[in-house]
């Protein structure tokens, strides 16, 4: 199992939709290619950010093969496989392994949430049923499933393949710390669109794993950070912060990151699936402001 891959600033991308909601196979290239020239370190693929509960297995399977092979080994990719059925989640992650995924992202399942022992068998089914790293993904916002820092610790030492945690349970910058007091050797992505970001590496996170439509901001200030220039991306943080906490709004976070994907010439619309809307016009001129007054245009 190859896992030298899985660390920096991963991007959960969105499932790009032509105008009549069907699936844009030349925007999966288009934003594959655009990821890469930014020089992200990896790509998240149907994930909540890509709709991946509104997609069809066939959908699932032109995403994963289409984003593959326009990456053609440039660029790693993160699958996400999450089904609230183990043998489901299992047969998706195998699927996607036979496709080319690099490495799998798995929530717990909401049938699960009852005991340890339930979240345990169900990673470690799907972590012997592929040969990729399986990053654990711990938001139970979305999931309303709570993982003890001790059940993150063991399955960690029990399975090597679930050392990698996607933690987004707040306050994010404290349970890493915990985490990693219980058990060094997991290795910590941030989430929550980069809202505690510079706090997340200053607890020991090792990267990112989110949707932030400029992720190219979330490189550099990683990047800054982990060559010591913490006063550098202390900066870059705090200068982009009200994009950040603005694009992570509930409910109209997605249709805001398709939108700056579209301006940003990386998909062809912004359209989402229902039931998400598109932004009405004051938002929009929400977000005209902000992306002028901070000279992204």
């Amino acid at each position: 199992m190859d896992d030298s891959t899985l660390r920096g600033v991963y991007t959960i991308a969105p499932t790009p939709f032509e105008e009549d909601g069907s699936l844009d196979t030349g925007s999966l290239s288009t934003l594959t290619n655009f990821l890469i020239d930014l020089g992200i370190d990896g790509m998240t693929i149907i994930g909540v950010m890509g709709e991946a509960s509104k997609l069809t297995e066939s959908e699932r399977d032109r995403i994963i093969a289409g984003v593959v092979e326009a990456s053609n080994g440039r660029m790693p990719i993160c699958v996400g496989t999450s089904h609230t059925g183990t043998d489901a989640c299992v047969a998706l992650s195998k699927r996607a392994e036979e496709l080319g995924a690099s490495s799998l992202m798995v929530a717990p399942s909401k049938l699960a949430k009852s005991t340890d022992e339930a979240l345990r068998t169900h990673y470690l089914k799907v972590a012997e049923a592929v040969n990729i790293p399986v990053v654990v993904q711990d938001h139970p916002t979305s999931t309303g499933v709570s993982m003890s820092v001790d059940f993150i610790a063991a399955i960690a030492d029990e399975s090597p393949q679930c050392r990698f945690l996607k933690l987004e349970e707040e306050p994010s910058p404290r349970k890493t710390t915990q985490v990693l007091r219980a058990n060094p050797n997991v290795k910590i992505f941030g989430g929550l669109g980069g809202n505690m970001l510079l706090e997340e590496l200053r607890h020991g996170a090792m990267g990112t794993m989110t949707g932030f439509a400029y992720p190219d901001i979330l490189k550099d200030i990683h990047t800054k950070y982990m060559a010591g220039d913490i006063d550098g991306a202390t900066e870059a943080f705090y200068t982009y912060c009200p994009l950040i906490r603005f694009e992570n709004q509930p409910g109209i976070g997605l249709s805001i990151r398709k939108q700056v994907y579209k301006r940003r010439g990386a998909i062809k619309t912004d359209r989402a699936r229902l039931p998400c809307t598109p932004l009405d016009e004051e938002t929009l001129a929400d977000l005209n402001d902000l992306i002028s007054r901070l000279g992204l245009e």
